[in-house]
Order: C-alpha cells, then sequence, then structure tokens
C-alpha cells in the first residue's frame, strides 16, 4: 500500500500535476517525438505545433499581444540570467530589493565584479518593499528594477502596478520574477507595465521540471538583448551568425519538446480553470493554515499573515526546535513534505531576522484539501506540546 502524504512543497515543485500533463508527455513520445523546426515531416510540423502552442498560451497568460516574443529556456532562472546578463552593461545601475530568490542574486553578485552598480533596497518585517523608495533611488545610470512578484520564503505580493508605473516614469525597465506566481496570481504585463517577466513550469503552471523562460515586452529591443547561447535555431541556416528576430535568437539547440508538451497541458489546464479561481481557492486555503498556526502556542509566523497579501507558502517556526528537526520529523512522524531552510534566499533570512536557520515553509497549491490543512495543523502543534 502506497504511504499516504501530505505534499507541502509546492513552492519548489507542484505536486501533483493536472492528468493531461503526463497524457501530452506520453503522447509526444510514443507519437510525435521529432524536432520542432528542423526539418519539414509531418512529425517535426507536429512538434512544432506544441511548441508554437505553448507559446501562445503564455503570452495569452500575461497579456502579451506577440507570442513570438516568449524564449523558452529550461527555467526561471535561465530567463533571469538571459534578461540580466542580456541587457545590462558595466557602470549600469540596476536597483533590488533585500528578499531576492539567489537567481536574481548571484548574477547581480557576479556582474558587480565587471562594473555593475546595485542598490539593494530593505523590504518591511513582512516582506513589503515601498515603491516610493524605489522612486528615490533611480539615478541617472539606472537601467533596470528587477524584483520578485511573490516572496519564496513568506509569499508577500508586491505592488506592481505602482512599482511599474514609477519605472515606467523614470524611463528604466521593469523586471518582474514571477516563479512563484505565476498561474497562481493574475498577471498582466501591459496593465502592470512588466518589460520583462521570468517564469518557471514546473510550479503553479503545473508543467514538468526543465521548462520556463522570459517574456520580453516590446519596449525591449532586439538589438540590445546579448544571448546567452548560440548555435543553431532551425531558421536561417545558411548564415553562420545567429539571427537577430525573437525568438531565435534567443532559443539555440533541440528545446525541451516533450517538456514542453507537458507545460502546454499544463497551461491548458490553468487557462481552464481560471488563474481568479484558482487564486480565490488557494486564499482560502492559506488564511485557513494561518489562523490555525497564529493560534497554536509556540508557533512564530512571518510574512503578511493575510491570505489577500501573499500566495499560498506561509513560513514559520517553532520556538523550541530548529527548522531542520522540525521538517524531518513531520516527514517521518506525520507524513507531511515540506522545506525547511533557508529556501536560496538567504538575504530574506536577514531580513526576517530567521537566518541563518531558516524557516519550516509550507507551499500549498491549487490541488491542496482544507482536510490536508487541519491535518498538518494538528501535527504542528502536536510537535509544539511535545517540546513545550
Amino acid at each position: 500500500m502506497k504511504e499516504k502524504i501530505i505534499y507541502f512543497d509546492n513552492a519548489a515543485t507542484s505536486y501533483p500535476k493536472p492528468e493531461g500533463v503526463a497524457r501530452a508527455m506520453v503522447r509526444f513520445s510514443t507519437e510525435v517525438g521529432a524536432s520542432p523546426g528542423r526539418s519539414g515531416h509531418r512529425l517535426a510540423v507536429e512538434a512544432g505545433r506544441i511548441v508554437f502552442e505553448a507559446r501562445e498560451r503564455i503570452a495569452q497568460l500575461f497579456g502579451m499581444k506577440d507570442s513570438s516574443r516568449v524564449v523558452f529556456g529550461s527555467n526561471a532562472t535561465e530567463g533571469i540570467n538571459l534578461g540580466l546578463q542580456g541587457l545590462l552593461r558595466p557602470r549600469d545601475h540596476v536597483i533590488t530589493s533585500s528578499m531576492e530568490h539567489n537567481s536574481v542574486m548571484r548574477p547581480l553578485r557576479a556582474m558587480m565584479r565587471k562594473g555593475l552598480e546595485v542598490t539593494v533596497l530593505p523590504r518591511s518585517r513582512e516582506g513589503l518593499l515601498d515603491p516610493q523608495e524605489v522612486r528615490k533611488a533611480v539615478k541617472k545610470n539606472t537601467k533596470m528594477v528587477v524584483l520578485n512578484h511573490a516572496s519564496n520564503v513568506v509569499g508577500t505580493l508586491q505592488p506592481l502596478p505602482e512599482i511599474g508605473k514609477i519605472c515606467r516614469e523614470k524611463g528604466v525597465l521593469f523586471f518582474v520574477d514571477a516563479a512563484q506566481s505565476a498561474g497562481a496570481v493574475p498577471l498582466d504585463m501591459e496593465k502592470e507595465r512588466i518589460d520583462l517577466l521570468a517564469f518557471t513550469g514546473h510550479k503553479a503552471l503545473f508543467g514538468p521540471q526543465g521548462t520556463g523562460g522570459l517574456v520580453i515586452g516590446e519596449r525591449v529591443e532586439e538589438k540590445e538583448l546579448v544571448p546567452m547561447k548560440r548555435g543553431g535555431t532551425g531558421s536561417r541556416s545558411e548564415m553562420e551568425e545567429q539571427p537577430d528576430f525573437l525568438p531565435d535568437l534567443c532559443e539555440s539547440g533541440t528545446p525541451n519538446t516533450v517538456g514542453l508538451a507537458g507545460l502546454l497541458a499544463g497551461l491548458d489546464f490553468v487557462l481552464k480553470e481560471g488563474v481568479e479561481r484558482i487564486r480565490g481557492h488557494e486564499i482560502g486555503l492559506t488564511d485557513r493554515l494561518l489562523r490555525g498556526l497564529l493560534e497554536t502556542p509556540g508557533v512564530t509566523v512571518y510574512g503578511p499573515r493575510d491570505g489577500r497579501k501573499q500566495t499560498a507558502t506561509v513560513s514559520f517556526n517553532l520556538r523550541s526546535m530548529a527548522p531542520s528537526e522540525a521538517g524531518l520529523r513531520l516527514d517521518e512522524e506525520f507524513g507531511i513534505l515540506c522545506r525547511v531552510g533557508l529556501h536560496c534566499s538567504p538575504s530574506s533570512h536577514r531580513t526576517l531576522g530567521t537566518f541563518p536557520e531558516g524557516t519550516i515553509r509550507f507551499g500549498l497549491s491549487y490541488f491542496t484539501r482544507p482536510e490536508e490543512v487541519d491535518r498538518a495543523l494538528e501535527a504542528v502543534g502536536e510537535l509544539a506540546r511535545k517540546e513545550a
């Protein structure tokens, strides 16, 4: 008999997936299998259709008119690196915040050694950035503001429309890391004045690992963007120079087409269900979890502590137990799978005051059931009582 588990690590990778995701990947592997854009035969055409439709769905989800400006890669990290390394030059100035993922901070730190200037704005203990601090930090050489939409540690949602408006007024690019919010929170690049948006497929878009990329707004000119890699694209094969148009400029090599088939199925599920409906369900689950944790003696909860102000990601600690021990016991004694530690965002924990041990993170999803939340609350309460 399969052990019954409660999966609360959706902020890392969503599980389970909609049934159609696995079916789409099996169908591609058994009935298609060809490389998209590399041949003219029927299977290559079908592979190309799958990639094109996945690109169209991403554009639809984020309010982009031109799907050719959706660049696929292996994950949001690759998309972030493409946007940062492809557009920033020495002596440019970038504004970011104290609660970014290492997928943003590590490229920026490396580029600082080559002359990039970086300002890290502090966030509140709830994880919120004041838009006026962004306005005050803009300088003559500011090229970009790069921020996550939702914290991967406490789920805090940033006021994108206000920040986007400031960026547009100041003539700087607004780059949003949507790894935690894409598919779970409504996003419209035009309305929120987002110029670059990095997304991953394996979280709330319900696709497989190894899928994601970058959506490039129309204010970014192809001639300004330096690709991270160059090679075969299936287009302009008579040339030994990289194509100068999107998406081919930034998509060299055979893509993860079986993964994109799965991502397409995940996107179809999200669009059919509707992001607003998904969001509403997750707000209810998050508030249910937060109420229970806040009522449990010996538990400290971090972040906004309000489902409307965060994603379905909740961080907390037990006062009498290290998060590493708590995570192990939740798994072994209760079958609750979560993540503990620093969550690849040490600066977030310095902001929260939880460095260096980090927190216990519960990441819920659209497939989480209320009774699973209740069972997890019972388990946390039992651990807290045992160690009191």
